[in-house]
């Protein structure tokens, strides 16, 4: 008797694993027929099962497709079937795509992000005014609240002010500005994830009560 098991160590490589084993055999089997007239029979009996393994599918869009080109997939492209779809190109499916160039950014201080240097570039092209002067602003908490995350301690507005003067090439200066940037305190801040109370002060009604049946 043990002279009949099979260890799957010992079994052919599965292309498609999610189909399991015997459909694997099904195609393989077919693939043996001499008469095209009889594999093209059992390829379409083999495409029926593979459907009805995936019964979720049915209704996608070139789900037939799919399955026979999956099919000629699992033959390693040597099952000589009529298919009622271009049959897939076994050169294609392995070739491999060209790689993509990743963004290589190095930030003198990148506890503040990459995207601060966007938006100081944008505040750039803005005219002179009060938008610009709100939006540098803006900019300007927004990096002490980074700094913050990144450093817990507090950080006085001199050294967010030297930094936005870097890393916009000193086009933004604000080390002689009147106003101060918002407080540790108010820039940490959390909201409270749940409010009981109403407008007036007091708290909500229990609407989830049960109703009295008589």
């Amino acid at each position: 008797m043990t002279d009949n098991l099979e260890y799957n160590t010992e079994r052919e490589h599965l292309i498609i694993p999610e189909y399991g084993r015997h459909m694997q055999k099904m195609i393989n089997y077919a693939k043996s027929r001499e008469t095209k007239e009889e594999r093209d029979k059992l390829a379409k009996a083999i495409i029926s099962v593979m459907g009805n393994l995936q019964p979720h599918l049915r209704d996608v869009p070139d789900f037939q497709h799919k399955l026979w080109d999956q099919l000629f997939i699992m033959s390693n492209f040597e099952l000589d079937v009529d298919s009622p779809y271009p049959k897939p190109s076994k050169e294609i499916l392995e070739e491999h795509p060209e790689p993509l160039n990743y963004p290589q950014n190095f930030p003198k201080y990148r506890f503040y992000g990459n995207n601060i240097k966007t938006m100081i570039d944008v505040a750039n092209t803005w005219e002179e005014g009060e938008l610009k002067e709100a939006l540098i602003f803006t900019i300007a908490n927004h990096m002490k609240k980074c700094f913050l995350n990144w450093n817990k301690d507090t950080v006085e507005d001199d050294v967010i002010f030297q930094h936005l003067y870097e890393l916009s090439n000193g086009k933004i200066n604000l080390k002689n500005a009147d106003e101060d940037l918002s407080d540790a305190t108010s820039l940490m801040r959390t909201k409270t994830k749940f409010n009981t109370t109403n407008k007036k002060g007091g708290f909500k009604k229990n609407t989830n009560r049960p109703r009295k049946r008589y």
